[in-house]
């Protein structure tokens, strides 16, 4: 488990999405995902518009880089270093 992680990240997802639950217990082999704030994109227009042919996307924070499906737990770690 990683201990030492952003402050914040984003995951851009959206309900009864089988890649965004995938991606979310892929994150939860790697750190605590009460760290982790889902988006649900479908309530945001402009958020749909945006990911909707992307999702699950993981987003830092702190530097704004997004992870863009799909990905791999070694993809998350490189992404949070």
């Amino acid at each position: 488990m990683i201990t030492d992680i952003p402050k914040k990240l984003y995951l851009y997802s959206t309900s009864h999405c089988h890649l965004c639950e995938t991606a979310c217990e892929l994150l939860a082999q790697i750190f605590d995902v009460n760290n982790l704030d889902v988006v649900e994109i479908s309530d945001d227009a402009f958020l749909l518009a945006q990911y909707g042919l992307k999702i699950p996307v993981l987003q830092r924070q702190d530097t704004q880089a997004e992870l863009i499906w799909p990905f791999t737990t070694i993809d998350i770690i490189e992404f949070l270093k």
